[in-house]
């Protein structure tokens, strides 16, 4: 009993266990065509929006700072195509709410070179200029959360730092960027790992794997070099272990206070894929154009992950990929904590990590009759943060939002959906969480 007890992998307590259908972890990422024409919203992150910098009929180069930064908690927007600005204005968003945009027509005869940047070393930088050189950079989160990294990386004078946890679970079904980008770019993730670790005086660094994933944990530990203060742990894969503070209880055994953030106990969380770009960004003074985007589900005919410009629009992608249908059919990111879309003419964005396109099949695509809750616990026993989503639910449905946050820790919930997914009487606990965060937040402001 003590054997299997030290041969179990670490991990938290609760969560479920999904399918994955990662059928596509052994497909090598492949460059998607550059689309005619291209749409960059000016907010593609948490935080104001940037501010164009373009106007109609001027021309621009791929790599151009195209919009500046609107303050700290804002990045800039760089041209991911070289063409002509054909507007600045309102254009839809995959929200519903049109949104301030800038469209690019295509050269279609420019080699699409990035023509923007020059070399620097990096190594030279301190901390401060580090910060300051991501932030022009544009880089975000891209495991969809969207944050500002630099802004991540920026922690308040009082805290010290001591570990820099790097993500590398990708635990939502179907998605597989980050596990592509670990493989075939190991050493641009240790790059990227150095660079954050300077930027916040971390002295070690753990990279969180689940173990499904053996071939990037071996990819990784071969591009280590000898001695670093860099390690990789393998930890059990379940959903949702991607979610930082749940990683961080498995890696380190510390819980982020209630409403607090991982710096107030000495650490900062930071995606592989984020990293592994920064490392090909910082050094060429180049912004981010493009990512790495899974594109998979039953109704896509060539599954794979994908270079997409940023800005690409849905119906240029999936016109690659072979599809047929209409928006109603297709997530954006994974099936557990995705979004749908209101359009296909919408943009590929900093923050889409994948495109899920269903079938029509009402099993398939999450569908059913919803039932009064039955009480059974089995949601008590999913939630990773042990709150009381049958509780909440009911609260919800009593639009008691004010008493869900105040008594019943509402925005403890990250609204990983494990409460929906388990629910036998298929209520979308999750969405009503979501709403009530809505409301609350309206009323405070």
């Amino acid at each position: 009993m003590a054997l299997l007890s030290f041969l179990r992998k670490a991990t938290f307590s609760h969560g479920i266990h999904p399918p994955e259908n990662k059928d596509t972890s052994d497909m090598a990422i492949k460059r998607l065509p550059f689309a005619p024409r291209v749409v960059v919203p000016l907010s593609q992150h948490f935080g104001a929006p940037a501010v164009a910098l373009v106007k109609p009929g001027q021309e621009v180069v791929r790599g151009e700072p195209i919009a500046r930064a609107e303050g700290f908690l804002s990045v800039p927007m760089h041209a991911p195509v070289t063409g002509v600005v054909e507007s600045v204005g309102l254009m839809a968003s995959a929200r519903g709410p049109k949104v301030p945009s800038i469209v690019i027509k295509t050269h279609a005869a420019a080699s699409q070179r990035v023509l923007w940047g020059a070399p620097r070393d990096v190594g030279d930088m301190d901390a401060e200029a580090i910060i300051l050189a991501i932030q022009d950079t544009g880089m975000v989160g891209l495991g969809g959360a969207g944050f500002p990294t630099h802004v991540k990386l920026s922690v308040p004078k009082k805290y010290t730092i001591d570990t820099l946890v790097v993500n590398g679970c990708e635990c939502e079904p179907y998605l597989t960027t980050d596990h592509r980008m670990m493989v075939e770019y190991p050493q641009d993730l240790i790059a990227g790992i150095h660079i954050a670790m300077k930027a916040v005086g971390a002295g070690r660094a753990l990279i969180g794997i689940e173990d499904n994933k053996p071939d990037a944990a071996r990819a990784l530990r071969g591009c280590i070099p000898q001695g670093a203060p860099i390690d990789v742990v393998e930890v059990e894969t379940k959903y949702p272990q991607g979610s930082e503070k749940l990683l961080i209880k498995t890696l380190l055994g510390r819980e982020v206070p209630s409403g607090g953030y991982p710096y107030e106990i000495g650490v900062v969380v930071q995606n592989v894929a984020t990293l592994a770009q920064l490392a090909q960004l910082l050094p060429e003074s180049q912004g981010l154009i493009e990512r790495v985007v899974t594109i998979s589900g039953p109704g896509v005919k060539k599954p794979g992950n994908y270079l997409v410009p940023l800005g690409t629009p849905l119906r240029f992608v999936l016109e690659q990929v072979g599809f047929s249908g209409d928006a109603s059919q297709l997530i954006l990111g994974g099936p557990m904590m995705g979004n749908s879309v209101a359009s296909l003419d919408v943009p590929v964005t900093k923050t889409v990590s994948g495109i899920l396109v269903m079938s029509q099949g009402k099993e398939e695509r999450g569908a059913g009759k919803v039932h009064p809750c039955i009480r059974c616990g089995k949601c008590l026993e999913a939630c990773p943060v042990n709150l009381n989503p049958s509780q909440l639910g009911r609260l919800a449905a009593k639009r008691e939002y004010k008493m869900m946050e105040e008594r019943f820790h509402l925005n403890d919930c990250f609204e990983c959906g494990c409460c929906s997914y388990v629910c036998p009487s298929n209520i979308p606990l999750v969405q009503y969480f979501r709403i009530a965060k809505s409301v609350n937040r309206e009323r405070a402001a």
